[in-house]
């Protein structure tokens, strides 16, 4: 097990909305866990049926609560059978590993804010809500899902404040109109986003002009980039390795350290949850992630080695 990573109890396990359960992680011996900020996440790692798991879930509890974790999980109809596990087969009492919080989604400070949360998606913007409230900033949050019975914490939305909350049933109002919502905020407001790919692609289109510090983004899943090309051939040195590999097209760059013993964390293998973020020393990303901003990705001084490549023929990492 990583130092990073604790044995944690369940608490506690409750449904907060058809189809999705909140988890309650503690310590056995009732002490503090690590701090956390909003928009942070955590990697629950269990096994099924002999196969292992490894899931990112946003926290959602409230950070001055040291002495529990909390993150909600919805059943994926079609997913792999790690939802299903968790709902079915994990019960209050068991054990889990959990890793330290990691946080891609940090709150950075702004006047305004608008928050935009589909289905699931609320679990990370609930605390930065509380966040922002307690600094006194405005805030503007939209929340969307199927139905009100399967949104969850629909009764803490509510209570957050009529005139800034506004919850959009699509089953019953159909599809929300994205463009008028986001066109109405002025200069001085920065966006938060956390939902399904389909909704977080189209605020990326309808954002295009928006300079890269006002639109932030939580994805479940890889974004859809039809412009990458076909894979080639590379040269990655693990500096503090001391290893020269060549990546071939149909491997990448986290398998080939893992197959020579490159100490690399990581966890989604997907690009999604920014464990494997590994600095580079020389030569270009070809950036494949769903974590990295534009500017970041623009620096070219971090990479994701589960998904990403290289643009230049060798690439030095400091690994």
């Amino acid at each position: 097990m990583s130092e990073r990573d604790f044995e944690l109890v369940i608490a506690r396990k409750e449904a907060v909305a058809t189809g999705v359960v909140r988890l309650t992680f503690a310590r056995k011996d009732g002490l503090q866990l690590p701090t956390w900020e909003p928009g942070a996440h955590i990697d629950v790692h269990f096994a099924s049926n002999g196969v292992d798991y490894v899931r990112q879930y946003s926290l959602c509890g409230k950070t001055a609560d040291r002495r529990h974790w909390q993150v909600a999980v919805r059943r994926a109809v079609d997913g792999r059978g790690g939802s299903a596990h968790i709902h079915e087969v994990l019960a209050e009492g068991d054990t889990i590993r959990v890793s330290a919080p990691r946080n891609n989604f940090p709150l950075v400070r702004a006047k305004r804010y608008l928050f935009v949360a589909g289905g699931i998606g609320i679990t990370p913007i609930l605390p930065m809500i509380a966040e922002v409230s307690a600094a006194g900033a405005d805030w503007r949050l939209v929340y969307c899902g199927r139905i009100a019975e399967s949104m969850a914490f629909i009764d803490e939305v509510r209570a957050l404040g009529g005139d800034k909350v506004s919850l959009h049933e699509s089953e019953l109002k159909g599809q929300l109109d994205l463009a008028a919502l986001i066109n109405e905020a002025d200069s001085e407001t920065v966006l938060y986003c956390c939902g399904p790919e389909p909704m977080l692609s189209s605020i990326d289109d309808i954002c295009a002009s928006w300079s890269a510090e006002r639109v932030h983004y939580e994805r479940f899943s890889p974004r859809d980039d039809g412009s990458i090309e076909a894979n080639g051939a590379f040269e990655v040195e693990f500096a503090r390795s001391k290893l020269v590999l060549t990546v071939p097209p149909d491997r990448s760059i986290l398998e080939l350290a893992e197959e020579h013993g490159v100490d690399i964390d990581s966890s989604c293998q997907e690009g999604v949850c920014g464990s494997c973020e590994t600095r580079v020393l020389e030569g270009i990303p070809d950036h494949r992630d769903s974590v990295l901003s534009q500017k970041e990705r623009a620096a070219g001084q971090k990479i994701m080695v589960c998904v990403s490549r290289s643009c230049s023929s060798r690439l030095v990492l400091d690994a």
